[in-house]
């Protein structure tokens, strides 16, 4: 939302910021924002499938389409219990793509493979916006803490 309002603010295309790339070898905000979907609810439901396809698709969205798609993401993970998490402990996934597979336990495929993408994608994001001017913050990028308070 701040990258939106930013835009609008000072004149920016948000299709530019859309395609934008922090290297020319690097694929594009939108591919990073796509991929925090896959890497956050996408995950969950890999795991509940047992399992986790290659890189996500890349349809042609916009700014607002994107932004769309990780609120939705967003949104259905809040509607998920702390016990329909639990129940996945131990679950099989298998990371896929063609004929390479690479099996996990669901708890060694979040850990060691999912958010460490996640954190990657978001952080690419973070910094792609940053580049074009939005005013975040740290604190913008870390959320709400949970605290035992």
């Amino acid at each position: 939302a701040k990258g939106a309002e930013h835009a609008k603010e000072h004149g920016l295309d948000l299709a530019e910021i859309v395609a934008t790339r922090l290297s020319p070898d690097m694929l594009p905000f939108s591919f990073q924002a796509i991929s925090v979907y896959h890497h956050s609810l996408g995950t969950i439901r890999a795991i509940e499938g047992g399992v986790f396809g290659g890189p996500p698709s890349m349809p042609d969205m916009d700014y607002a389409g994107l932004q769309e798609l990780i609120d939705n993401a967003a949104t259905e993970l809040q509607g998920i219990s702390p016990e329909q998490i639990d129940a996945l402990e131990g679950a099989g996934v298998m990371f896929k793509i063609g004929d390479f597979e690479i099996p996990f336990t669901a708890e060694n495929y979040i850990l060691s493979f999912s958010l460490p993408n996640l954190y990657f994608h978001a952080t690419t994001l973070y910094d792609m916006l940053r580049i074009a001017g939005v005013p975040l913050g740290k604190m913008d990028f870390l959320g709400q803490m949970r605290t035992t308070g």
